[in-house]
């Protein structure tokens, strides 16, 4: 079985209490079938303190952006991202997006910078990964207006409605399942992921958050999208083996990579 997570911080992870290094993560994973990881960047200096780190390692890809909940963190540079994001081991643009439920005084800013990085994914050629909270409507208008169907996207760890998941499905965008699938609370959630076509799907667990049934409580690591893999494969009828295919093959077709 090969599971991808398309998701997760591993600069983030927890390296003195629960993994050794980032190679014991990866090794974790690969032992439950997970065997690519896209690392995600959130700001840029944290970004080349990531890929340096991972540098020896052939089965973890690398997006580079600027998360609109850490623009306070350093000044929005377009061509430090331009020149960092031109690294073929680079294969998408982000975490970029429209966070108002927790940072709602600096819209305009956020905007501003979500919209630079869809330039640049153009310029390049490379996916968006975007994160979204409390933005519905700003979200997909900035993808509409900046035609960010050029370049095209996913829209991470999603918990919006079917309407949302239409809109983003209208730009030729792909839509990603974490482990908030799993949780109690969740059955709209359920209910648009059962519409949302398979060749669209992702899996991912945004580690080291959200961590999925039965690990609740815990903090998230990569070997733990298997869950999220297996819940979203019984949602849509299928074994885990033919969704884990179908997620895989998503991810090649959407990051233009060759796995398997």
């Amino acid at each position: 079985m090969f599971i991808v997570d398309s998701h997760c911080h591993l600069d983030a992870l927890d390296y003195e209490k629960i993994h050794q290094n980032i190679d014991d993560v990866i090794d974790k994973a690969k032992a439950r079938g997970v065997k690519h990881l896209l690392s995600i960047g959130v700001t840029l200096s944290r970004f080349e303190k990531m890929r340096d780190s991972l540098a020896h390692r052939d089965d973890v890809s690398l997006a580079c952006g600027v998360h609109p909940l850490d623009l306070e963190e350093e000044p929005f540079n377009y061509q430090r991202l331009l020149t960092l994001a031109s690294d073929k081991k680079v294969v998408a643009i982000g975490e970029t997006g429209l966070d108002y439920y927790y940072s709602a005084e600096n819209k305009s800013l956020q905007q501003n910078v979500f919209m630079q990085q869809i330039e640049i994914a153009k310029q390049l050629n490379k996916p968006v990964v975007v994160h979204t909270r409390s933005a519905r409507e700003d979200t997909i208008q900035l993808l509409r207006e900046h035609q960010a169907d050029k370049c095209g996207g996913v829209l991470h760890c999603f918990t919006e409605n079917q309407q949302m998941a239409e809109q983003a499905l209208d730009l030729g965008f792909y839509i990603s399942i974490s482990g908030i699938i799993t949780f109690k609370n969740a059955e709209e959630l359920r209910d648009v992921v059962r519409y949302i076509p398979l060749d669209r799907l992702l899996v991912e667990t945004d580690s080291p958050y959200l961590a999925p049934v039965p690990y609740r409580g815990k903090q998230n690591q990569p070997a733990y999208v298997r869950e999220v893999c297996e819940y979203v494969a019984t949602l849509k009828g299928l074994s885990m083996t033919e969704f884990a295919e179908i997620t895989t093959q998503n991810f090649m077709d959407l990051f233009k990579i060759k796995l398997v």
